[in-house]
């Protein structure tokens, strides 16, 4: 089948390169013309496990990159659409891309004969599709929804830095419509893959992403109240959420305290349901103590390095990790930003690395010193601070200096001789 992806970003670019992989020829949009670029030269944009190594193999035989909406829409039989839906101030999304690429595919389809399919992978609060995606399709196609013009709800559900595995090994895969139609056509894309397909309608699939991520950052927050609480009493949390995470109602996953979450989707899908849930006059409690847990964890990191070095004006700290997760490259909402905006304002001196971060933090904080290692970085500090679950920290040498993690990264029996932990 032919496929044309708009936008190349993470969710595009993962979506394009996995249906790629199996047989079909795929063609990604997208407005920026290095990044098209990048791809067509087998360099992907992003940094994603395995995701280099498919690109090169699929480039150009089967995955091709374009800034020509028309020319790929009019080729192909779907059309994704991955386009960003970012934060306002107040936590509502940013509807305006999705307006613009449905008006502009719907252009397209103006011209074309063939039924068409438009499946919506971005995460967009319940009601979008209902009411801006397919009337806007509609109305500048001049088609009807079950009448030559599909379209579907995809949400995804790609952990960063597990994306690739979890596009071709899904947990679900969710489709919703108000148009069986619709559904089919992306029901034989995924016959291959033998997971369950739950068929919804449009705002049941729109809820389930938005709920999904909730309820793991709620985990999270969960688990760093517990931490917080069990410091105090000199409980290992470790070993709590080990017996917690047992009980098969509630399982291990995401159940492992730190300095919070970050990233593109918790953060801002959190926050995107809030404010629904305020427009539609209810206070989503649950939701609010989630985000307010979350942004005071970076807060207590550096009340616990204060407490350990006292005044740190002059200090040399060395800040292991920036991405907000290992394995990936993204620094979106990372809590390591909100630590060194702090170290920053107190004048300490910062030794900073990160595999992956450093490029895009340097671009917000040239001044700082960006060492080539994490040895590098620890050798010129007094104290280190990690912020990242990167498995190389665990080899580095820390001799006598103070360790305080903010991930939990290291095993107990494993830890360097002057440690501490943030909530454990």
């Amino acid at each position: 089948m032919n496929i044309s992806i708009s936008g190349a970003g993470y969710v595009g670019l993962i979506q394009a390169a996995g249906l790629a992989k199996l047989g079909h020829k795929v063609v990604c949009v997208d407005v920026d013309r290095e990044k098209v670029q990048k791809i067509n030269d087998k360099k992907p944009p992003i940094y994603e496990k395995g995701l280099k190594t498919l690109i090169q193999r699929l480039v150009p035989k089967r995955l091709t990159a374009t800034t020509n909406l028309r020319d790929a829409v009019l080729k192909s039989q779907i059309t994704f659409v991955c386009v960003g839906t970012p934060s306002m101030i107040h936590g509502e999304i940013k509807l305006h891309q999705m307006q613009k690429i449905c008006e502009d595919i719907g252009q397209v389809l103006r011209e074309k004969k063939a039924p068409h399919v438009v499946a919506i992978k971005s995460t967009v609060v319940p009601g979008t599709c209902q009411t801006i995606v397919v009337p806007t399709l509609e109305r500048t196609s001049g088609k009807k929804l079950g009448d030559g013009l599909g379209v579907t709800m995809n949400p995804e559900f790609l952990r960063e830095g597990s994306a690739l595995e979890d596009f071709f090994s899904p947990d679900r895969i969710v489709l919703g419509s108000s148009d069986q139609k619709s559904i089919d056509a992306l029901k034989t894309l995924y016959t291959s893959f033998k997971c369950p397909i739950l068929e919804t309608n449009f705002g049941e699939a729109e809820m389930i992403k938005y709920a999904s991520n909730a309820m793991l950052a709620t985990k999270i927050s969960f688990i760093n109240e517990i931490g917080n609480i069990c410091k105090k009493m000199g409980i290992d949390t470790n070993k709590v959420a080990k017996g917690v995470g047992l009980d098969y109602r509630i399982g291990p996953h995401f159940l492992r305290s730190g300095i919070g979450f970050g990233g593109s989707c918790f953060p801002k899908d959190v926050s995107a349901l809030l404010h629904k849930s305020l427009e539609l006059g209810y206070h989503a409690r649950i939701l609010r103590a989630v985000l307010d847990v979350n942004k005071d964890q970076p807060l207590k990191f550096l009340e616990l390095v204060e407490n350990t070095l006292g005044n740190i004006k002059g200090k040399r700290i060395a800040l292991l990790g920036l991405t907000f997760k290992a394995e990936t490259d993204d620094v979106r909402e990372s809590p390591s930003l909100s630590i060194i905006k702090e170290f920053v304002m107190q004048q300490a001196q910062l030794y900073i690395f990160d595999p992956m971060g450093i490029p895009a933090v340097r671009t917000l904080f040239p001044q700082l010193n960006y060492a080539k290692s994490a040895q590098e970085a620890v050798d010129k500090a007094e104290i280190v601070c990690i912020l990242t679950e990167w498995p190389e920290f665990k080899k580095v040498g820390y001799g006598e200096k103070m360790v305080i993690d903010g991930k939990n990264v290291f095993e107990t029996d494993k830890r360097p001789k002057n440690y501490q932990g943030i909530c454990w």
